[in-house]
């Protein structure tokens, strides 16, 4: 099954019986009956078929602060669904057996309609397209964001940051917020390692802000791999200078995981410094995920608390219309 009712996903290569995916930036060539790297999108008769449309393989409902999403609806709760497949060959993924496992459930068949009507029996406010990579089930995932937007649901992108031009330009439509991953500042370790390409990563970041997107950026520290202060802090620059320094950086722990399980997890200590160079490149947001310490949200103007988070748990929230209550500064963010 395939939705394509504004958009087309693929393209016809010129002059050859190939078409070229548009999901990614990976712009997978296929011949008939050829699956992409994400193993989960073919060339079925000449076009582009999403084997896993309708077909979930995770669905949970999770507080919004676990997406990471700090400024997204805070203390409410998000539908959260994935599929199989991934277009990263992530070797710390922690969810590793969907992302890299391609067998469809087919016995599973949720429609855009019943996942809306889901999120709505369990009080959502919104729908986080998580778990794996969502740009690979866009076609999905767009179909069910559009009717929670009619809904009034939020529609909230959890992703790699690895999504074509023409898929991000789209996205501005109906997707409210997204959290993107930032995994290296290192284009050699994005390639050989992730399979992606960080300038990608940084391109889309920049078109999301630009497209009026809500974005917060996460890195996941690991020790030896990506944590130097000189990668820190061209991170945090890039952050501040190219999309904002209201853009939150969450910045969270490894732990041992799929192919890594010998690595060390990462220390508070090295997420401390990190967040040292993040205020010192001005961010106004810096959290801290995977380890025991509170992840508040102050005033960057007068540095009252205003959103007071105790594990995933809201137990403060004195935002008023988005504004700080002492000095009425506007917090960035989207809260209703």
């Amino acid at each position: 099954m395939t939705s394509n009712k504004d958009m087309k996903y693929y393209t016809k290569e010129e002059g050859k019986d190939r078409i070229i995916c548009l999901l990614c930036r990976h712009s997978c060539k296929l011949k008939e009956g050829q699956v992409g790297i994400c193993g989960i999108n073919k060339n079925v008769d000449g076009e582009l078929e999403t084997l896993v449309y309708g077909h979930p393989i995770a669905v949970h409902v999770d507080p919004v602060e676990k997406k990471p999403l700090n400024h997204v609806l805070p203390g409410t709760t998000a539908l959260s669904f994935g599929t199989v497949g991934c277009n990263f060959k992530c070797p710390f993924c922690q969810n590793w057996d969907i992302s890299q496992e391609h067998k469809v459930n087919e016995d599973i068949n949720v429609s855009p309609e019943e996942m809306v009507e889901l999120a709505i029996t369990h009080g959502a406010e919104s729908i986080a397209y998580t778990y794996n990579e969502p740009t690979i089930f866009y076609p999905y995932a767009k179909d069910i964001g559009v009717i929670a937007k009619e809904k009034g649901l939020k529609n909230l992108f959890v992703s790699n940051g690895f999504e074509s031009p023409e898929i991000i330009e789209d996205m501005a439509s109906w997707v409210d917020a997204a959290n993107i991953d930032l995994k290296s500042w290192d284009d050699a370790y994005y390639k050989k390692v992730l399979k992606g390409g960080l300038e990608e990563v940084k391109d889309t970041l920049r078109r999301m802000v630009a497209a009026g997107i809500w974005v917060e950026v996460t890195t996941l520290l690991i020790e030896g791999d990506n944590d130097s202060d000189k990668d820190l802090k061209e991170m945090a620059d890039f952050i501040a200078n190219d999309l904002g320094k209201h853009v939150p950086w969450h910045l969270s722990a490894f732990h041992p995981d799929y192919k890594m399980l010998d690595h060390q997890r990462t220390k508070l200590e090295t997420l401390m410094r990190a967040k040292k160079i993040g205020q010192e490149a001005g961010l106004h947001y810096i959290y801290l995920g995977n380890v025991p310490v509170h992840a508040d949200t102050h005033c960057p103007d007068c540095d009252e608390l205003v959103i007071d988070r105790t594990g995933y748990n809201v137990t403060v929230n004195t935002l008023e219309n988005g504004h700080c209550p002492k000095c009425h500064r506007v917090i960035e963010g989207v809260w209703s």
